[in-house]
């Protein structure tokens, strides 16, 4: 079955509307929330930004079902074992319905900006790679030895362990020499940008026993009353970014229809009006159902 996730970054939005956004979507039977991981929005460095794995903490403890991660957190932000510590607090104040979605950092400038690790994108992705193994082997609540190239761990152990045992990890990009060796060794889902589709069968055998997920950007329009505006708007907004899907209901449902049948099983969807409550009501109760009728047509 196709599970649909809405990215809901925090920025320019208060605790209140994040937490009201994410509760109709837990109603309306969407199967998890993103947030984001900057210490200033992208591109907007004056805007407001609340950090993403406080605000996943008091989304766990307002939530019941949904699956909360983020797409994707800065590896570069944090020791490996301060990450462990926090994945697996916010794992059990959720009742182990956390995924940590992790990256090497997406926007250099920001490391610079805030001089934190500055690195090379090849230096980078070593770094995780290291992250990911110390993460393992501290969830494991056993005592751990590690010497790496940026992080050395004498008889470390961190309790509690996680909740299932593990925690299940996202990791994005289409990379052939950086990330997708780290997708195939680590990854439970392998998170695709939408610009990456044609590419998806080409670098599938590299994801190893990932699931697919797929990022998509969409404006939904109640019909075709007014499609025409939300179609301006979307494309002033996000007409830049790659795989934009604008429509109805019914032209929505099918590119996404068209997507599950190329491999994705999940989507991260972030809507050109920020997740308004009536939007994400629509998505669940017109899209979500016209897409199942394609795909068992």
């Amino acid at each position: 079955m196709t599970e649909y996730g809405l990215f809901l970054p925090q920025m320019r939005m208060s605790p209140t509307v994040l937490a009201e956004r994410t509760l109709a979507a837990e109603r309306a039977g969407f199967d998890a929330i993103w947030l984001m991981d900057h210490l200033q929005p992208p591109m907007l460095s004056s805007g407001d930004c609340l950090e993403g794995f406080t605000m996943a903490a008091a989304l766990a403890v307002q939530t019941s079902r949904i699956t909360i991660g983020h797409a994707v957190a800065c590896n570069q932000f944090r020791h490996p074992a301060l990450l462990a510590k926090m994945a697996v607090t916010i794992d059990h104040l959720s009742g182990g319905r956390f995924v940590l979605g992790i990256g090497w950092g997406s926007f250099p400038a920001e490391l610079a900006t805030f001089g934190i690790h500055d690195e090379p994108p090849a230096v980078r992705s070593r770094r995780l790679r290291e992250t990911l193994e110390i993460l393992e082997a501290l969830f494991t609540g056993e005592p751990v030895d590690y010497e790496g190239e940026f992080t050395q761990l004498r008889q470390a152990q961190q309790r509690p362990v996680p909740v299932n045992g593990r925690i299940p990890v996202m990791i994005g990009g289409i990379g052939a020499k950086l990330t997708m060796p780290l997708v195939g060794r680590f990854a439970d889902w392998w998170n695709v940008p939408s610009y990456g589709i044609d590419q998806l069968d080409a670098l599938r055998p590299q994801a190893g026993r990932a699931r697919i997920s797929m990022q998509r950007v969409i404006g939904l329009a109640a019909g075709k009353a007014d499609r025409d505006e939300v179609v301006g708007i979307a494309e002033r907004r996000f007409g830049n970014w790659g795989g934009l899907i604008v429509g109805t209901p019914t032209e929505i449902a099918d590119q996404l229809a068209a997507d599950v049948r190329a491999g994705v099983e999940a989507f991260v969807l972030q809507f050109t009006d920020f997740g308004s409550v009536e939007t994400i009501e629509r998505f669940a109760s017109e899209v979500v159902p016209a897409v199942a009728s394609r795909l068992h047509a």
